[in-house]
């Protein structure tokens, strides 16, 4: 049996030279060494000394034995101090234990679990057995109809300790003992995840999974839950591949794109015409827009524009310079003659 570590002060001053060896693994002990022991474990740990580990939301079952017929008081510490009342319940017939058989709560077949909370760190399960039953009106409350399990208005295990200390204190020091488990609460396991390998035959292709963009093919993509997407494939002059494939856990899917049809794009529309130029002066500069196109040869220079109005302007030595602005919507040709 464990020893407990937490001795209420007033036992200490007056059973200060009886007490026994103290572990440090306890919460309350009994000053003296009674022969009613009771033991408490979880059902990762046999024997009751371990600190096995638990995830959120795991169920567990706590067993005790006791060696003489005794009442038997389960509490539970969680990390962050709240305590809660196991046993007695509204679920669990009795709380008498007889001598030297083991008992589990909740035990098989019964219409409820006890499930591991969501406060990750050590937690610890008090039994306190008692061959007499225990008032623990003042000690513990259930908040509503609904609650099953009472709570405990002490916080941590110093606080429990004291209480325990007091409902205890009336009754012979020889009739009460107690245990201590320890559990660890980790959180939940993982979802398992699966990988997508997408390959093509063609560069710069990409992939898209359930419209999210996972980059470019020729490559694993990794931690993908579990499920069906719908996946596309794009790649630049072709047209897109779509189809829907499956992830599972622990495994990659393969999925091979051969591009064979390629997109041809439409012409873009011509927007430039030509415009031709004549002058019976040969040599004069020719300006549109602002810009030299150059001069005229054999009378006549046709330059390429865009559709639209267009600014012409002649230069010749001995005559006054030509401007003139033209709608040009097609190939056309104007004529200049610029006066002296």
């Amino acid at each position: 049996m464990k020893k407990l570590l937490m001795i209420p002060a007033a036992m200490l001053l007056s059973t200060a030279a009886a007490a026994p060896k103290i572990s440090a693994q306890s919460i309350i002990v009994n000053p003296v060494e009674p022969d009613l022991s009771v033991s408490v474990r979880v059902d990762k740990d046999n024997t009751g000394n371990g600190n096995p580990t638990y995830r959120v939301g795991e169920n567990i079952r706590i067993s005790t034995t006791v060696n003489r017929d005794a009442y038997v008081y389960l509490f539970n510490v969680d990390a962050t101090g709240e305590v809660t009342q196991i046993l007695p319940n509204r679920l669990s017939d009795s709380n008498f234990v007889k001598a030297n058989t083991t008992v589990t709560f909740p035990e098989p077949g019964a219409n409820f679990t006890f499930t591991v909370g969501n406060d990750l760190g050590l937690n610890k399960v008090l039994a306190l057995a008692s061959l007499t039953p225990l008032n623990l009106d003042q000690l513990s409350t259930f908040k509503s109809q609904q609650d099953q399990f009472a709570t405990v208005n002490a916080k941590g295990q110093q606080q429990l300790a004291q209480a325990l200390s007091i409902v205890v204190n009336p009754i012979p020091q020889n009739s009460w003992v107690t245990d201590t488990a320890f559990f660890t609460v980790v959180g939940r396991t993982p979802v398992q995840t699966g990988s997508l390998f997408v390959g093509t035959n063609v560069p710069n292709a990409t992939v898209i999974l359930n419209g999210q963009r996972l980059g470019s093919a020729n490559t694993t993509f990794s931690n993908i839950r579990p499920g069906t997407y719908p996946v596309r494939v794009q790649a630049p002059g072709f047209r897109d591949y779509t189809t829907t494939i499956t992830i599972r856990a622990g495994l990659t899917t393969n999925l091979n794109v051969e591009f064979a049809q390629i997109v041809t794009p439409a012409p873009a529309p011509v927007n430039e015409v030509t415009l031709s130029i004549r002058s019976p002066l040969n040599g004069a500069r020719v300006f549109v827009d602002g810009r030299e196109v150059g001069t005229i040869r054999g009378g006549s220079l046709s330059v390429e524009v865009d559709r639209g109005s267009h600014e012409v302007v002649l230069i010749a030595p001995g005559y006054r310079t030509f401007v003139q602005t033209y709608n040009v919507q097609r190939d056309s040709q104007i004529t200049v003659t610029p006066a002296r």
